[in-house]
């Protein structure tokens, strides 16, 4: 027998180390005389010797050590797993191993369509149930796509959501294995699952159902009917419907989502009989593994069959903070992203711009001080809404830009994991318009004689009238740019001296790698099968528009940003001339309480201390390793970022060093060599309009802003993820 696939028939209780939890469970209700599919596992021994023989393993290693790992944020966590699963999608299965699996699976399998599914050692038995947080894949027809989808979910076991959870799976290089379970697709009429401890009354039992295959119900595309049971009688206390009835059926990719038509819609997948018949199944299994279960099934003709069953677990939190809920709920199938897409775009964003207009049009200037206070509190509420939603509705979207990704890497397997990111590029983003507006008007400092000499002089107008009607006309559109607490162009001295620096060098533009877009479309889309061509097309659209919407919506959020620091600052202005505090430094609160108290005098906190005495030596970081973000390297004096003051600061050539780049702040882009951000990740903001315009970008530096000083000399290498200084 191979040491490296065992059929399910053949399995042991004693192969649970090899096997994992999934396949050791799904073996016992097999000999328990439950009806299970046909199936057989790849061993943890073959995903060993697949890991030694490619040198992942050290990859691995390399990847995880680029940073502290509690320091890392959920778009470093992204990049990361997404490098390890490239670097996965270009390893080669050795020969031998190879052989050794296709002697086992073809007979078994032949060209039926399979699933795919990971069988973690200890994914459910640390005290917490890890469902879904390794890769799988259905409707997997022959053994050469069999073989691919086993190195893919081998791949999973280093994916961002198990990295999340690193700690109670015990993730480690050395220690952490991954079988995997291959097991015959069964398409029934309907599927579910059945929880015999419903997860939030112990008394009840949940059954879900929906028509077509599990994997819409598991990965949150499709509502399904859902019934509360009582446990102890088994009696159906509550039947809810979904809105629409849809299915999930075999198709392009791992599927297709399609309405659900049975002869009567408003039929549930289940009568009254078949969920006592599913209930007693579920319940005959938590009695088999004497513990709760979580059980998945569907039903064929007249087998009601279980696809696997594992324990129902509580995942133990860390504490109040843990946002780990809130980043899985990042993880959108293809379907529910369309409908956030249209969400956003066709309700949202019109809303938030009405929102912002309305704000615009109000005259703050004419408010008593008590009615100042009851705007500025007013515009503070609207705000925090909206910053809710966005957390909530834009950030989510997000996630179609590494959907695509994932697929586009898997069918074109580039040297680049990032190389995506050209493809979904040059999408006309808010942030490169508003760049394009200035350079249009450095231009015309450029061309027009005497014009640079009268920005220069005293006095406010030029004389020019074209200027200035497209001054005005930038400043109307995009005067609302806003960064930390401090709008960008509220003066116009900023704006001047802004074109006075672009003019003084040659235009530059987005990078002229997009001309070539053309090519890689075509390119990407031959790769692709057939029947999931369009498909394919969808999936690429959408990863375009997240790509925009990732940028673009913090501009629309700044315009009501910079509304809520037009009453705020214009408090600020009054209590100042007042004598009632300083005209900046004081928080939103504290003016609203002074400026509701007449005989309040309100003081803005105290600024640090004078720094400590020199030493006499002085500790300087040499080499900062962070996240490749955008290839390319570029050498130059550094430029810290920290204030509003420091943007209007950036000279040609220089290296912006900041925190994070905001939209609202890239309209110097075009006049620096690289970006360094401590933030990391190809999703922020920085890493995509480095893109944009062809620079190099390296993100996640710890103490970015710190460790590096504006006038350091730099090299920034985007391809390896390296600062050096000096």
């Amino acid at each position: 027998m191979s040491r490296f696939v065992i059929p399910l028939d053949d399995i042991s209780p004693d192969d649970v180390q090899t096997i994992g939890d999934k396949t050791s469970r799904l073996g016992r209700l097999a000999a328990a005389g439950f009806e299970v599919p046909r199936a057989a596992v790849v061993t943890t021994a073959a995903y060993r010797i697949f890991l030694d023989a490619t040198g992942l393993r050290d990859m691995i290693r390399m990847e995880l050590a680029r940073k502290p790992f509690q320091d890392m944020r959920w778009e470093e966590l992204w990049d990361t797993a997404l490098r390890i699963r490239a670097a996965f999608v270009h390893a080669d299965v050795p020969r031998d191993l190879e052989k050794d699996i296709g002697a086992v699976l073809r007979p078994v399998f032949g060209d039926d369509a399979v699933a795919v599914r990971s069988s973690a050692p200890g994914e459910d038995g640390r005290g917490a149930s890890f469902a879904g947080l390794h890769d799988s894949f259905v409707n997997v027809r022959g053994f050469d796509r069999i073989l691919r989808n086993i190195v893919m979910v081998w791949a999973s076991l280093w994916s961002d959501r198990a990295l999340l959870y690193r700690q109670e799976l015990g993730l480690d290089v050395e220690s952490s294995e991954m079988a995997v379970l291959v097991q015959q697709l069964v398409e029934g009429e309907c599927s579910g699952v059945v929880f015999t401890v419903h997860p939030g009354e112990p008394t009840q039992g949940v059954i879900e159902s929906v028509y077509g295959l599990n994997q819409g119900l598991v990965d949150g595309s499709v509502e399904p009917d859902r019934w509360v049971v009582d446990r102890r009688t088994g009696r159906v206390i509550e039947h809810t419907a979904p809105a629409e009835r849809r299915c999930f059926v075999a198709g392009p990719g791992d599927g297709v989502i399609e309405s659900a038509t049975p002869e009567d819609p408003s039929r549930p997948p289940l009568d009254d009989q078949l969920v006592t018949r599913v209930w007693t199944m579920a319940n005959r299994s938590a009695e088999a593994f004497r513990t709760p279960q979580d059980v998945e099934w569907t039903l064929f003709g007249d087998r009601l069959m279980m696809l696997q069953s594992r324990p129902i677990t509580t995942v133990k939190r860390d504490g109040a903070n843990d946002q780990r809920s809130w980043y899985l709920s990042l993880h959108r199938s293809f379907d529910n992203l369309q409908r956030l897409r249209r969400r956003v775009e066709n309700e949202l964003l019109p809303a938030l711009d009405a929102a912002a207009r309305e704000l615009a049009a109000i005259p703050v200037g004419a408010f008593s001080d008590a009615e100042l206070a009851d705007e500025i509190s007013r515009r503070t509420e609207v705000y925090d809404h909206w910053a809710e939603v966005y957390w909530r509705e834009f950030i989510p979207l997000a996630h179609g830009i590494r959907l695509f990704g994932q697929y586009y890497n898997d069918v074109v397997g580039p040297d680049d994991p990032y190389e995506f990111m050209d493809l979904l590029a040059a999408t006309d983003l808010l942030s490169v318009q508003r760049n394009r507006r200035l350079e249009d008007l450095a231009q015309l400092v450029r061309e027009t004689p005497g014009l640079a000499k009268a920005l220069s002089g005293p006095g406010e107008a030029t004389g020019n009238e074209v200027f200035e009607e497209s001054l005005q006309s930038f400043l109307d559109e995009f005067g609302g740019s806003t960064f930390g607490d401090a709008q960008c162009f509220a003066e116009r001295e900023r704006l001047v001296s802004m074109l006075m620096a672009l003019a003084s060098r040659p235009p530059r533009s987005v990078a002229s790698q997009k001309q070539n877009r053309e090519e890689m479309t075509g390119n990407f889309l031959n790769r692709v099968a057939p029947n999931q061509r369009r498909w394919a097309e969808e999936l690429l659209d959408l990863g375009r528009t997240s790509y925009r919407l990732r940028d673009d919506d913090n501009i629309h959020l700044g315009r009501l940003t910079a509304q809520v620091l037009v009453a705020s600052d214009e408090g600020r202005r009054r209590l100042g001339r007042q004598g009632r505090g300083a005209t900046g430094g004081l928080g939103d609160d504290d003016v609203v309480r002074a400026l509701r108290d007449p005989n309040l005098v309100v003081e803005a906190p105290p600024r640090d201390g004078p720094p400590p005495p020199e030493s006499g030596f002085e500790l300087r970081a040499r080499q900062l390793v962070g996240q490749p973000a955008s290839g390319g390297v570029a050498v130059g004096p550094a430029r810290v970022v920290s204030t509003v003051d420091d943007l209007f600061e950036v000279k040609d050539g220089e290296i912006l060093v900041c925190d994070a780049i905001d939209p609202n702040m890239t309209f110097v882009v075009p006049l620096v060599g690289a970006i360094v951000e401590r933030r990391g990740g190809m999703l922020i903001h920085g890493a995509i309009i480095a893109r944009e315009y062809g620079l190099p970008c390296v993100t996640g530096i710890a103490g970015a802003t710190t460790l590096i000083t504006t006038g350091d000399p730099l090299t920034v290498d985007g391809y390896l993820g390296i600062v050096t200084v000096g």
